[in-house]
């Protein structure tokens, strides 16, 4: 089983370039909100159609526009799962599970399929039930069903969990989980959530508008992100963009500081991260420690987020915009440190504190795309 995708389109809002090769695994399309993720599903679906370039799903081409090939969306044997379902509301559940067995499949045989199926994912008793009957995951494990009985190629799941509380969302996965070890092929998963890219990937493509900035494993991704939107997508909320001193230090004009890295510098490095809870309090000066002054927090169950604004700033860096200013500047300049409550058993830092922050220089990620 195997999935070759390079296809270009464009859009008013960007071009859509991507290029990818995936195997017998969960392979996932991770990016923030309109960054292309779905458009290339819906391409390999066929309800899109690109400019130019190949789609190949399993030996057979989907797409080929040098050879002029583009298979109809019914002659793709694609599953592709909606956030909503798409289920048809005047069939019954099993009905609906039947719907996509090819016409020429026997009675005997559709029948057999549909029980399997309704068995698997443990819907039998609502067979004889039409969607608007049943709970929005007895929805779910239908249309789960219902893409498994149509015996496709290739599976793809566009954000099926967007639109979930966090306890529903918790027991639904567990769906998936059914039929992700049901199928034995490529299955295509799109979100812009790094925590589900991790319970359910092999390997991930981080797209940022409309392009891939890298593919690797999802521990890969979290450990050593190689992008700026793979940084982001990784959860690291302090992300800033540098310039190379030297090999070891880059200078960050939006904190205002010169800054230590442990690793070699590249010429063309474009961005550094750290991740909020690497942050460590400080008893005085020291490589990579800043006075730091908290002009936020926010508590959770567990954590203390506090906002931390830089003030020794060298000469020439740009001012500091106060809360009055565009939230965003405000934001840009400051960094996130995350203290959790249950393990450091210092007095909290409140707002308005003054003290020494390290940022430890073998905790910083440096990327250079």
């Amino acid at each position: 089983m195997s999935l070759e995708v390079d296809i270009r389109k464009h859009f008013p809002a960007f071009d859509l370039d991507v290029q990818l090769q995936a195997e017998d695994e969960v392979f996932g399309l991770l990016g923030a909100s309109g960054c292309g993720k779905s458009l290339t599903m819906r391409s390999i679906a066929g309800i899109e159609t690109p400019d130019e370039g190949r789609i190949v799903v399993n030996g057979k081409v989907f797409f080929d526009s040098e050879q002029g090939i583009n298979l109809k969306p019914q002659q793709r044997k694609t599953a592709l799962l909606f956030q909503n379902y798409m289920l048809f509301p005047n069939l019954t559940v099993e009905d609906n599970v039947a719907a996509g067995i090819p016409k020429e499949v026997s009675k005997a045989e559709r029948d057999a399929i549909v029980l399997a199926e309704l068995r698997r994912f443990d819907v039998e008793a609502f067979a004889k039930r039409y969607p608007a009957q049943l709970s929005g995951g007895q929805q779910q494990r239908v249309a789960l069903a219902r893409m498994l009985a149509a015996r496709p190629g290739i599976l793809m799941l566009d954000e099926p969990f967007s639109a979930l509380d966090a306890h529903l969302k918790g027991v639904l996965e567990q769906n998936l989980s059914s039929l992700f070890d049901a199928f034995d092929g490529t299955i295509l998963y799109v979100s812009h959530d790094i925590d589900e890219a991790v319970r359910f990937c092999d390997r991930v493509a981080v797209i940022e508008r409309g392009h891939v900035m890298e593919i690797d494993t999802v521990r890969e991704l979290v450990d050593n992100p190689q992008s700026v939107a793979g940084l982001k997508l990784s959860g690291c909320k302090n992300v800033a963009e540098v310039t190379k001193l030297d090999d070891g230090h880059v200078r960050c004009e939006q904190w205002g500081v010169d800054l230590s890295i442990a690793a070699g510098v590249p010429d063309d490095v474009k961005a550094v991260g750290i991740r909020a809870f690497y942050i460590e309090r400080a008893d005085g000066p020291g490589e990579n420690v800043y006075r730091m002054r908290v002009d936020r927090t926010s508590d959770s169950r567990f954590d203390r987020m506090c906002l931390l604004s830089f003030l020794d700033r060298f000469d020439g860096a740009p001012e500091l915009v106060g809360a009055a200013d565009q939230e965003m500047h405000f934001l840009h300049q400051r960094v996130y440190w995350r203290i959790n409550m249950l393990y450091d058993k210092r007095e909290l830092p409140e707002v308005g504190d003054e003290l020494y922050v390290r940022l430890p220089v073998d905790k910083i990620y440096i990327v250079n795309k």
